[in-house]
């Protein structure tokens, strides 16, 4: 079985889906509210165990009940916790989330003790790490930690992934650490400051990064597709055709599908083909980790799409 490791957030999710997201100083009443677990580390992790990989999720959790709560929900789910560590200073993560009719969303998190995942922390773990085939980590811990996780990563072989979400400063050499880079459009655009608005614009920004280190570039452009840029070579992707009702965790259920067929050693165009179902999936759901396919689910939906 393909071995993921995946290092990042863990979070629980307070959401409100409403008509219409509101606008600067405005209430928009009427919502329905639900919590759900979240986080993009954990989001992912989870996409990954779905889609068939076997999955170490390396994260730091508060000594509360939403810690205990989400540490349980992952037991539940299949993945183990051996390596879900404790911080006795800071609460568990926690996002506010809308949702409108659409599917749109707005986030804002308080990262509590994700922001406490230390580069130590990551040395202890150094076991899990080397166990892996495939490294996919995020950017809701911080940045160092980051930096020297991929570095551990890239001396045991590993391949590594870096979904830069959400967007921020990296420390010097991070970039030329990450095997695969997978922005979305804002996260690419904040990254190289180019505005990417189209296909043209995305291959623009990946031969930016290209530039700054990355090995290659996946922009991952929503009901757009993907776009994967190597040094010579650029191809699209199209997207499926689907109803959204909720994008929360789309590009976690991209990221997590794309480690496990990368964890296979497949081409990458299969990785992003079978990633592209795995977040269209996740669209017509609502919630984060509630709304990530299994591996039977996406190979239905491939299925459909080639009659």
């Amino acid at each position: 079985m393909p071995k993921v490791v995946v290092i990042g957030s863990a979070n629980v999710d307070l959401t409100v889906k409403v008509d219409r997201l509101p606008q600067l100083g405005e209430t928009v009443s009427g919502g329905e509210f639900y919590t759900s677990f979240g986080g993009k580390g954990a989001n992912q992790a989870v996409a990954a165990h779905r889609a068939g990989a076997e999955v170490r999720f390396l994260a730091k959790v508060g000594c509360d009940q939403n810690g205990e709560a989400i540490v349980k929900h992952l037991e539940a789910i299949g993945l183990t916790s051996e390596a879900i560590l404790r911080d006795e200073s800071n609460p568990s993560g926690v996002a506010l989330i809308m949702v409108d009719r659409t599917g749109n969303n707005a986030i804002a998190v308080a990262p509590g003790s994700n922001w406490n995942l230390t580069e130590e922390d990551v040395y202890r773990a150094e076991s899990h790490i080397a166990w892996g085939d495939v490294l996919l980590i995020q950017l809701e811990v911080p940045p160092p930690t980051v930096r020297e996780t991929l570095r551990l990563a890239k001396t045991h072989g590993l391949v590594t992934i870096l979904n830069p979400a959400p967007a921020r400063p990296l420390p010097e050499g991070t970039l030329s650490l990450a095997d695969i880079l997978t922005p979305n459009e804002v996260e690419a655009g904040t990254l190289t400051g180019i505005r990417v608005e189209d296909v043209n614009d995305a291959t623009q920004a990946a031969r930016k990064l290209l530039e700054f280190g990355a090995g290659q570039v996946i922009v991952t452009l929503g009901e757009r597709g993907a776009c994967w840029v190597q040094r010579d070579h650029v191809q699209t992707f199209s997207s499926f055709p689907i109803a959204a009702v909720d994008s929360t965790a789309a590009g976690d259920a991209f990221n997590g599908a794309l480690a496990y067929v990368v964890a296979e050693e497949r081409p990458v165009q299969e990785a992003i083909y079978f990633a592209n179902a795995a977040g269209a999936i996740a669209v017509t759901r609502k919630g984060a980790q509630d709304s990530l396919p299994t591996r039977e689910e996406i190979a239905n939906l491939l299925m459909q799409s080639q009659r």
